[in-house]
């Protein structure tokens, strides 16, 4: 997995690059976790028939293509070089096989330090760093171990387009995904609060979509206990797998979100209480290395029993997490009763949000430089990053490890 990585010689590095896995585990080593106080996982490649069932054949021969190519691109910012699909199977087979070893009991839960990360990769395509859906993989591979139903959270910044198009229609996966949307004028653009599955599936997709950036620990807190845990109690899962992107970590330079390594710890722990503690993390995104590097270990001491005093944290919401959360619990009460309550007591501590309101809001100058539509159109989150780390007064044209359970 390390050897995936951007070939094509340009000014600043790819921000999903290799030294992300090695910068977590350095932190984990250094903080005495790993390998002291975790088991590995055999690493292996995940099979053409598992895949088929969460992709599409044209999807995985086009990955596997790649094999024979020096390299290429999915998408202006979706690269591949000759050992990106082994990297990618690798990574769906560890996600897979930790899925299985938790829900069988023959570990308590685990943290996959895979890439590519997955969850933008959809039913036919790769986009957004993302080749193979790991957390789709992981899913099945528990319902197969013998899980009925399935809980994914995702808190990667970015909405996980690719996981909510795979189960859009499923019951018995339920997908929870917070992140910045700002009317779809950030990537991907999917993700509004009533986007809520088809089907069979309504109500068992919740997207609680931020309407800008700096969102921080509270704002993450209050949804949780508001939205993301009353719905977690009344689905009851088998196994709760989390897409844990840190590029809404305070640092990142994709997200330009505030939430510290403590705020990971608290979600991980108010989590680590549904699906009776069967709790799998898989690593999506985040590009500071210090954010995520601190960010996953505090994720991993919460798997180890070493999480937060949960009686000590107060949160104080921000008044656009309120609005947020109001408008997701008016769409989402009606699959899920247990909100009624809640909105209702919102409603009446701070009135309806007015159109005047959200006016105003759209007007203010979003915090973190948050972008116009013009760059995830053009499918590429490398655009925006580039931008922040470098500003150039040229246009530049684009072209078209391991996993550890803890025993």
């Amino acid at each position: 997995m390390l050897l995936h990585s951007e070939l094509e010689v340009k000014p600043n590095p790819h921000p999903e690059r290799p030294d992300r896995l090695r910068a977590i585990a350095a932190s984990l080593a250094a903080a005495g976790i790993f390998p002291s106080k975790c088991a590995l996982v055999p690493p292996r490649e995940i099979t053409k028939e598992e895949l088929l069932m969460v992709h599409s054949p044209d999807h995985i021969e086009s990955v596997e293509q790649t094999k024979n190519m020096l390299y290429s691109y999915f998408t202006s910012d979706t690269y591949a070089n000759g050992h990106s699909a082994c990297a990618a199977k690798l990574a769906a087979g560890l996600c897979a096989d930790l899925a299985s070893l938790i829900v069988s009991g023959r570990v308590r839960n685990g943290f996959a330090l895979v890439r590519p990360p997955g969850h933008h990769a959809g039913v036919k395509q790769a986009m957004g760093f993302c080749l193979h859906n790991n957390a789709a993989v992981a899913a099945l591979a528990a319902k197969r171990a013998g899980a009925k139903k399935v809980l994914i959270v995702d808190w990667d910044v970015h909405h996980g387009n690719g996981t909510q198009e795979i189960f859009d229609g499923d019951k018995t996966v339920l997908y929870i995904s917070l992140h910045r949307h700002e009317d779809g004028n950030f990537y991907p653009g999917t993700g509004a609060a009533h986007e809520v599955g088809v089907l069979d599936g309504q109500g068992f997709s919740v997207n609680i979509p931020w309407s800008r950036g700096g969102v921080g620990d509270d704002d993450y807190i209050f949804a949780f206990q508001t939205v993301v845990l009353p719905i977690a109690s009344e689905f009851a899962a088998d196994i709760t797998i989390i897409s844990a992107g840190f590029d809404a970590a305070r640092g990142d330079p994709l997200g330009c979100c505030d939430v510290t390594p403590t705020g990971y710890s608290w979600m991980t722990s108010l989590l680590a209480g549904s699906s009776n503690g069967r709790l799998l993390v898989i690593l999506e995104g985040g590009y500071n290395l210090r954010s995520i590097s601190s960010s996953a270990t505090e994720v991993v001491k919460v798997l180890l029993g070493e999480g937060p005093n949960r009686a000590s944290f107060v949160v104080s919401p921000s008044k656009e997490a309120l609005s947020t959360v109001s408008q997701v619990l008016k769409i989402q009460q009606q699959f899920w009763p247990v909100l009624g309550p809640t909105y209702a007591s919102l409603q009446a501590q701070q009135g309806s949000v007015s159109s005047n309101h959200s006016n105003e809001l759209k007007k203010r100058k979003r915090p973190g430089g948050g972008p116009g539509p013009f760059w995830w159109k053009m499918g590429s989150k490398r655009l925006l990053y580039e931008a922040l780390i470098e500003p150039r007064s040229r246009p530049r044209k684009l072209k078209g490890s391991t996993g550890s359970a803890a025993p």
